[in-house]
């Protein structure tokens, strides 16, 4: 699945609530199931600056594509954390580099979040997308 057509599901779930305390309580939902970074790998290098809670994020790379993993200390953040792994998670460095993100816009989140909470979103994306930067850097060099 396309980044794009993974983002116009996740679109279409959210029309399916009319109020954003069930689309936080959604969120919170998707903090349930998200792919979990393992315990030794919630370390400082791994930590994202500039979010409010404390997340973790983990890049592999593998036959091409990149698979994160995550968690947070926060539930929203965790639900957040695995929007975006859904959308970019098996993906190409390429892929990753060039997503727009615009179905942050279209559901709503940017607009809902605290300012603390849309700084950790963007810190968030910057991270994946440096992974995946670092990634083609690396895979280029050989």
């Amino acid at each position: 699945m396309t980044i794009q057509e993974i983002e116009n599901q996740i679109i279409s779930e959210f029309a399916n609530f009319d109020d954003w305390m069930d689309k936080y309580n959604y969120l919170i939902d998707l903090g349930k199931s998200i792919p979990l970074i393992d315990q030794k790998n919630k370390i400082n290098n791994n930590l994202i600056s500039g979010c409010q809670s404390k997340v973790w994020l983990r890049a592999e790379y593998n036959d091409g594509k990149i698979i994160f993993t995550a968690d947070s200390d926060a539930v929203i953040t965790k639900g957040i954390a695995n929007l975006l792994i859904r959308v970019l998670s098996n993906h190409t460095p390429d892929e990753i580099i060039n997503a727009d993100f615009k179905f942050i816009d279209i559901i709503g989140l940017n607009e809902h979040l605290s300012p603390t909470r849309s700084n950790g979103l963007i810190s968030m994306i910057k991270q994946m997308k440096l992974y995946a930067l670092a990634f083609k850097t690396k895979m280029e060099a050989n």
